[in-house]
């Protein structure tokens, strides 16, 4: 089907056949009376709330002169119906739209979202109508329960524009600059200039909630396995009214936050947003995140900003705290189970040992300069380096390691998708895994730790432990 054409009907005053009499005819002919339309019904029964809105009612099946001066035709009725409508509109020129049947639609009508004067419609081309639903119901929350005070702005500028000649490119930066004196400008509540961030920021924006004091919460949700969220973490997701979750975060986390507004504000190591699922949205900057929770927290909401891992490692928790310290808004933190501790563990690998590893560096492996930084102060003897975020970069970091000093036959592991059901581990030397094509991150798609020193080769201990557990403990 080729793209459609969205446009708004101006129906006041004219007239409007409605095709059918039940349930889903109700529904439309509410809609095409508040849009001023004067509705014809034909039907040979119709439901008693169409018969109380005292429209004109033709008890008996459809005719092609029913058509007979309409602007528009609403089918509502069996497809065999809506395909006799849509036969004698064609000619007429009229258009039909035919509820949930596409085949016989020329026109399509969208789900609406109606707030101070802002209309938007949004269509699935009528294949997908809870889809349409399920978007509107997102859209409203978007919208800032102050958008009267947005409208009014815009119809004043609009009048400057016009007295101004101004020209079409300078009016939206203009708008922004307008609408962001209308709030305080120590809130840091103001608009960015790109379409994510200026919608992102209305996110938490509902009617406040009197009595309520807002409250952020950073919480941390561990390697990935929603059995390892802590018991506090669950109690705050159930008690959420806002939750803004991160790329890595399982799915079924969110299940506890049923009655929470879920918005994917995910980073991911090389790109400003993880995979995409259906109900995610591209990811919002860190700026507009601080943003969204200051507003909503002033607003009364319960706001969980659910991070991977703990809050406080590489996971920008300490921005985000010194955001609400700074705007004065109440929170608490979280601790989550880090994966730098619990990919390894999961992998048998034990970070410090009595007499192998007594110190424990953890570091990042996107950023190449301050990896560098790190490797430099640390040296082969007694330590487990833990490198996150560094699996496409697994073979330099080993490369630069070898540089340093380190032996070849240091143990190395890595640990892709820790905690998860397709868990992965590879293991070896910093010598193998120097080597071209030895390690390849395509392969073993997802975030990878990497544990460097004496203690991987005590992973074996997690095989012996299996095989005494066979002996003696079973009796085999």
């Amino acid at each position: 089907m080729p793209d459609l054409l969205p446009l708004f009907l101006t129906l006041d005053g004219r007239d409007v056949v409605l095709v059918g009499g039940g349930r889903v005819a109700t529904a439309k002919l509410q809609a095409l009376l508040a849009a001023g339309a004067r509705v014809r019904v034909v039907a040979p029964s119709v439901t008693s709330d169409i018969e109380q809105r005292g429209v004109e009612i033709v008890r008996r099946g459809f005719v092609p002169s029913d058509l007979d001066g309409a602007w528009l035709v609403v089918a509502a009725a069996t497809p065999a119906v809506n395909r006799d409508v849509a036969a004698a509109a064609e000619p007429r020129r009229i258009f039909v739209n035919a509820v949930d049947d596409p085949a016989n639609a020329s026109a399509f009508l969208s789900g609406i979202v109606r707030r101070e004067g802002v209309t938007i419609g949004i269509s699935t081309s009528g294949e997908a109508p809870a889809l349409t639903a399920l978007v509107r119901e997102a859209l409203e929350a978007l919208l800032p329960d102050d958008l009267d005070r947005w409208m009014a702005e815009a119809r004043r500028q609009r009048t400057v524009w016009r007295r101004d000649r101004v020209p079409m490119s300078a009016r939206k930066p203009r708008l922004l600059e307008a609408l962001n004196e209308l709030y305080d400008g120590a809130t840091g509540n103001k608009f960015s200039s790109g379409p994510i961030a200026s919608a992102a920021e209305a996110i938490p924006a509902r009617p406040r909630q009197p009595g309520r004091i807002g409250h952020v919460s950073l919480v941390g949700a561990g390697p990935g396995d929603p059995a390892l969220l802590t018991r506090k973490a669950i109690a705050r997701l159930r008690a959420a009214d806002l939750v803004l979750y991160d790329a890595l975060i399982d799915d079924r986390m969110l299940r506890y936050a049923r009655k929470a507004q879920r918005f994917f504000a995910g980073k991911r190591a090389g790109r400003s947003g993880g995979q995409s699922a259906p109900r995610r949205i591209e990811a919002m900057t860190q700026r507009t995140i601080h943003s969204v929770m200051i507003r909503a927290a002033r607003r009364g909401r319960q706001v969980v900003r659910l991070k991977g891992g703990d809050p406080f490692v590489f996971g920008r928790g300490g921005e985000e705290m010194r955001a609400l310290l700074q705007a004065g808004v109440p929170f608490d933190v979280v601790p989550g189970v880090t994966s730098a501790i619990a990919a390894p563990a999961l992998a048998g690998i034990p970070v410090t040992y009595r007499g192998v590893s007594t110190a424990v560096l953890v570091t990042s492996g996107h950023d190449a300069e301050t990896l560098a930084s790190s490797l430099c102060a640390v040296k082969a003897n007694g330590v487990t380096l833990v490198v996150m975020m560094g699996g496409t970069r697994a073979t330099a970091i080993a490369e630069s390691l070898l540089d340093l000093g380190w032996p070849g036959e240091t143990p190395a592991a890595i640990v892709v998708n820790a905690s998860a059901s397709d868990q992965q581990v590879w293991r070896g030397t910093l010598g193998t895994l120097s080597n071209e094509g030895s390690w390849n991150p395509a392969a073993l798609p997802g975030p990878a730790t990497i544990i460097v020193g004496d203690v991987v080769a005590l992973a074996a201990v997690k095989n012996e432990s299996a095989e005494i557990e066979r002996r003696y403990v079973t009796g085999a």
